[in-house]
């Protein structure tokens, strides 16, 4: 009897090794494979998106004007020297990074009509008209600048006494803003010299202010 219970002892014994070697030989006893830390990937940094203000542009004003004159050292203007003013420009800007160049032309009509204090007679404000050159900074959608060039104004009067025209300079400072990447607003102070105005030692001066609106192209 005791051999045959050895034998079952030892099979007992032999059983578990052997589905403990069957499973490590499966795998199911290895080691752990260890998974590498993830390396952290610096974000790739996005340029800014800058404003090209390069293009053609027109548009339209609205705004206010007011008149002085001397004749020979006297005011030759009396009663109301302001009016409205209204009209149309077209124009070309190069954007060259953080400066822009640009160019201009403009037309205003008014109705501004003030007395003549040294006649009986009236002073109306038929038009002006101005070639322009515009200096700026790029400020995004904001474009800062200032602007001078020649004008030509062009008056009447009830007896002709200042009827026809004549050209003098000015100089100002404006502002543009895109709305979007077709139209933009804005708005833009003037100040305007007529020298020897239609005739010797009549000096005219004027003040404009307008807002404005524009197409791009």
């Amino acid at each position: 009897m005791k051999p045959t219970f050895k034998a079952v002892r030892a099979s007992m014994l032999a059983a578990p090794l052997a589905i403990v070697a069957g499973m490590a030989s499966a795998g199911g006893l290895s080691e752990p494979v260890a998974t590498p830390a993830p390396v952290p990937v610096a974000p790739v940094p996005v340029a800014p998106v800058g404003t090209d203000w390069t293009g053609f542009y027109a548009g339209a004003q609205l705004g206010f004007g007011e008149l002085e004159a001397e004749l020979g050292g006297t005011d030759a203007l009396d009663g109301d020297e302001s009016g409205l003013l209204f009209g149309a420009h077209a124009g070309y800007l190069y954007d060259f990074g953080n400066i822009v160049l640009g160019g201009e032309l403009d037309i205003d009509g008014s109705n501004i009509e003030p007395e003549l204090a040294i006649a009986d007679d009236t002073f109306e404000l038929d038009t002006v008209t101005r070639a322009k050159l515009l200096l700026g900074y790029d400020a995004g959608r904001f474009l800062p600048y200032l602007t001078g060039g020649v004008a030509q104004a062009r008056t009447s009067s009830s007896t002709d006494a200042v009827d026809g025209d004549d050209d003098g300079t000015f100089a100002g400072l404006g502002v543009k803003y895109l709305l979007s990447d077709t139209f933009m607003i804005g708005g833009e102070v003037l100040q305007h010299q007529f020298d020897d105005y239609v005739t010797d030692d009549l000096d005219v001066e004027a003040l404009t202010g307008t807002l404005r609106a524009s197409f791009r192209f």
